[in-house]
């Protein structure tokens, strides 16, 4: 059979596939019974759910498919509290501003703040990168690489530059926000994993060479990729991580007059385009 009949047979079987679905949805995690009840990965979520766990065990539960211990959900809760500053400086937090000022909705404001999240540079997207390399860096480890050799490595491969995600701040050295969460993670029994002891091994050779510490990307990627969580699974679990700060930033300039946020005057703008010229009249040639 050549490579085309293969074709062919492939693309009947996503045509049956697909003509299966038609005008029908189908779920593997549960739905809605009118009078009955309603179902989450098994669990009747009013009869075992809702008042006998927390928000953040639900919401790791659609996440993740995983009904995890309080503990861990009130650390995941913890986490958002650190990435949800009411300060209008950041950059989700702007647009949440932005959409005060300008008196649009505050779900508009709140929703795009979180979008500007997903972004390769800050945010949430990072995470997925964060956690596929504290879990490469274990593989690596259990094969007798030494956590020096994993920062070289790391390094050359991105141009001699110390920007291992996880490792780096865009704005500042360091990260205020480890020793409150290290408080917490004792105080909830969150034990120290593989992968968070790899980490701190990984940020003392960039102290020692870069001066470089481990961010709030690092210790969540770590701390997650202990309870067996994958990247994927971590970048769903914090989708709207930053939402309470940008709505705080968002009443903030509602408050205030209208379109008196960050306002500007012409002059503020330098134009940089062709010089001012003459307009010629219509139909004359250039």
């Amino acid at each position: 059979m050549g490579a085309s009949d293969q074709t062919s047979i492939e693309a009947q079987d996503v045509l049956n596939y697909l003509d299966g679905r038609r005008n029908r949805i189908f779920s593997r995690i549960g739905g809605w019974f009118p009078g009955k009840g309603v179902y989450n990965h098994g669990y009747s979520m009013l009869d075992e759910l809702i008042g006998k766990v927390s928000y953040f065990q639900v919401l790791i539960l659609n996440a993740t498919g995983r009904l995890v211990e309080r503990n861990l959900a009130d650390w995941v809760e913890a986490i958002c509290g650190c990435l949800s500053w009411p300060d209008p400086r950041i950059w989700c937090n702007q647009i949440g501003a932005l959409a005060g000022t300008a008196r649009a909705s505050n779900l508009v404001g709140t929703v795009m703040g979180c979008l500007a999240t997903d972004s390769r540079t800050y945010g949430v997207y990072p995470i997925i990168e964060g956690v596929q390399f504290i879990q490469h860096a274990l593989a690596q480890q259990c094969q007798g690489v030494t956590p020096s050799s994993i920062v070289e490595k790391a390094v050359g491969q991105s141009g001699g530059k110390p920007m291992i995600v996880g490792y780096v701040r865009p704005i500042a050295k360091g990260d205020e926000r480890l020793e409150r969460m290290e408080e917490i993670s004792r105080h909830l029994g969150i034990a120290p994993g593989p992968h968070l002891q790899l980490a701190y091994d990984i940020e003392k050779v960039m102290k020692a060479k870069y001066g470089e510490g481990m961010n709030i990307n690092g210790y969540v990627a770590a701390v997650l990729s202990d309870h067996g969580f994958s990247p994927q699974e971590v970048y769903q679990i914090f989708p709207t991580a930053v939402a309470s700060g940008v709505t705080a930033c968002y009443r903030d300039a509602y408050l205030r007059p209208p379109e008196s946020f960050l306002p500007l005057r012409c002059d503020d703008v330098v134009y940089q385009g062709p010089a001012f010229r003459v307009v010629p009249p219509v139909g004359e040639a250039n």
